[in-house]
């Protein structure tokens, strides 16, 4: 596995709306999609600083694993994962499985913009969550 590039730093919040204002009218990003990955419990919001994405998750019901992470945190968001742009998902996720790293995802699901998606447990990662991702 070799990643191309980061496809976007993900982030929790807790209001998607305040934290969209916050990054179009300090940061001087621009929104450009919101979606709801109702599988995945979320909404999200994407900006772009260069060519890196800012994802903002928002949990929409307490049983989010974003809810989760809020609750953990203090009740604040704060940075979530790490997306590194991938060839195949399900590949690298072997790849990394074959490493002895500890997966969260066995194989590739759906994301948000439609990607396919896998995540690597933070235990095996140094504390990063990190997740690998293609179109």
């Amino acid at each position: 596995m070799t990643p191309s590039h980061i496809e976007h730093i993900g982030i929790a919040v807790t209001n998607l709306d305040e934290a969209i204002r916050y990054w179009e009218d300090v940061m001087g990003l621009k929104c450009y999609n919101i979606e709801e990955v109702a599988d995945q419990k979320v909404r999200t919001a994407f900006l772009k600083c260069g060519e890196v994405k800012i994802e903002l998750l928002e949990p929409t019901c307490p049983e989010s694993t974003i809810a989760a992470f809020i609750e953990k945190n203090g009740g604040k968001g704060g940075m979530h994962h790490i997306a590194f742009c991938v060839e195949d998902t399900d590949q690298a996720l072997n790849d990394a499985k074959e490493k002895g790293v500890r997966l969260i995802d066995q194989q590739s699901r759906g994301g948000a913009e439609g990607l396919h998606i896998g995540f690597l447990h933070p235990k095996s990662t140094l504390g990063v969550l990190t997740e690998l991702c293609c179109k």
